[in-house]
């Protein structure tokens, strides 16, 4: 981790597009402006932790979902391939009793 000692208005350049300057010093809170291009994310490390953490958790879910799924429709593939045989049976006894 690099450490930085900077005074109100003094700044740090972060890849040169990214601009992080000191706004104010209030006790033991530092206020922070920050200048990036749109395409780049600035959170706060508890809002990115959080979002982390729920996308994981979503994830695991859509993992979880997708199983079930799957075993749902083995199930209703079996079940669906049973009436189809059904049908199949009833064609092949329509067509013995149709008359020649």
């Amino acid at each position: 981790m690099l450490y930085l000692t900077r005074k109100v208005g003094e700044s740090v350049v972060i890849n040169d597009d990214i601009e992080v300057t000191v706004v104010d010093i209030r006790g033991k809170s530092i206020k922070l402006g920050f200048t990036f291009p749109p395409d780049a994310s600035v959170l706060r490390r508890e809002i990115y932790d959080r979002i982390q953490a729920e996308n994981r958790a979503a994830a695991e879910g859509t993992d979880a979902l997708a199983a079930e799924l799957g075993r749902q429709a083995g199930g209703r593939m079996h079940a669906a391939a049973e009436p189809s045989h059904s049908a199949a049976a009833a064609r092949t006894r329509a067509r013995e009793e149709e008359p020649e």
